[in-house]
């Protein structure tokens, strides 16, 4: 057979192998409820930001940490299942769930009605607040005086969010009508502290404990924002209802054998308030 007939068939086959294999890929995602797929291997894969402290971050000696870390490794082992960690660009969390790299949202992660129409939620566990942090050399003591100000949120944050649906309350004040989005509170906080920005608002889960392990708390207040309260929950896909009843009835159980609390004390002192829900 003449060389180039060789390599044009190699190349064909070559091809033909490459495309099978990605149709093999996509055939294994499953379609209805991963579950059964899910408890064969053994694993449930968390998506999270790896830089929300204290629900789930990196510690210094470079393993991951905090106290939604803690919660669904407890989760984890009241349904047999080991808890793998994902660390995922935050505001691609719907789709990386929807296409099955991750298998659960579980960060500090708002159950809100527009994300109820993508992601179902497990039954909330603790009750949030959504703060604005400012620095005190900044004179600003209430949500009025941030009028004119530029303030920062999160990219793909329920803080953003609550920014945009109820604009009566922030984003008709602040300038530019609308808040400099940051891919993590890191930078946004380092913008603060140098005054590029005047106001960060954040869940106070979040605000409160990485003001008081900051070189300098004092340096920083906390504002009331005026948005209602929220609940976090674990977000995952609508149709993995088996998987959705397990991790309700382990947080149920985390609840009645004072998990919960126990961790929630570890990492909030006595400042964190369980869900209504898991806390009866």
């Amino acid at each position: 057979m003449p060389k180039f007939l060789r390599n044009w068939l190699l190349v064909l086959l070559t091809g033909g192998m490459l495309l099978g294999t990605l149709s093999g890929c996509a055939r294994r995602i499953p379609k209805g409820d991963a579950t059964q797929q899910i408890e064969q291997r053994g694993t449930v894969v968390v998506g999270l930001d790896e830089t929300f402290v204290p629900m789930g971050f990196r510690a210094k000696d470079g393993q991951l940490t905090g106290f939604d870390i803690d919660l669904a490794k407890a989760v984890g082992k009241k349904i047999n299942l080991r808890m793998v960690f994902q660390p995922i660009d935050w505001d691609m969390k719907e789709t990386e769930l929807r296409n099955h790299p991750i298998d659960l949202i579980w960060n500090g992660y708002t159950e809100t009605a527009q994300r109820k129409q993508h992601v179902a939620f497990s039954l909330p566990y603790l009750v949030n607040q959504q703060v604005v942090a400012v620095t005190k050399k900044s004179g600003i003591r209430s949500i009025a005086q941030l009028k004119g100000q530029v303030v920062g949120a999160q990219t793909g944050s329920s803080a953003a969010q609550d920014i945009d649906d109820q604009p009566k309350i922030l984003k008709n004040r602040i300038k530019g009508n609308a808040p400099i989005l940051y891919d993590s509170y890191n930078d946004a906080f380092i913008d603060l502290r140098a005054n590029r920005i005047q106001g960060l608002v954040l869940d106070s889960v979040f605000g409160e404990y990485t003001i008081a392990h900051s070189a300098d708390p004092k340096a920083y207040r906390v504002l009331t924002s005026g948005f209602p309260s929220e609940e976090f929950a674990v977000g995952m896909r609508k149709q993995d209802t088996q998987l959705r009843r397990k991790i309700n009835a382990a947080l149920r159980a985390t609840a009645a054998d004072g998990t919960i609390t126990r961790l929630a004390k570890k990492w909030f002192g006595d400042t964190a308030v369980v869900a209504p829900t898991l806390a009866r």
